[in-house]
């Protein structure tokens, strides 16, 4: 179990650098243009620029992905809980992402498969402690 607590805290501590560089970089600029694109990729979605993408990027995928790292180096009694959450979170804000955008890139398809792996393990470690309901991967 180790392994994959070290796996989880890698992953966290990945995504979320990427995303407090990302977040902040259209946060201190939200027309997007000191990240090389323009706001022209927004027209069908809600947001007129980058700042309310930028602070959820900053805080929510950067900030807390990496104090979720920090726990899974700690071995966390509930990192289960927590990796499962951010996973998810990353698959929806891509997932949004995309559909705002009308396009899918290479980094999308990425980074969707960073989240995808995060609540992969996140239920791997679930089955295999007493958080899981049924404890079915503990007894082996």
């Amino acid at each position: 179990m180790k392994r994959i607590y070290n796996i989880l805290a890698v992953l966290h501590l990945f995504v979320g650098v990427g995303a407090l560089f990302g977040g902040f970089g259209v946060i201190i600029d939200p027309s997007g243009k000191a990240l090389g694109v323009t706001t022209d990729i927004l027209k069908s979605g809600p947001f007129v620029d980058f700042l309310i993408p930028g602070l959820f990027l900053f805080i929510f995928l950067g900030i807390f992905d990496i104090i979720v790292a920090v726990f899974a180096f700690k071995k966390f009694h509930y990192q289960a809980y927590l990796s499962g959450i951010m996973g998810l979170g990353l698959m929806i804000f891509i997932a949004i992402q995309c559909i705002i955008l009308d396009t899918i890139n290479i980094l999308h398809i990425i980074f969707f498969v960073l989240g995808l792996i995060e609540a992969l393990f996140a239920l791997v470690l679930a089955l295999k402690t007493e958080l899981f309901p049924f404890n079915l991967l503990k007894r082996m």
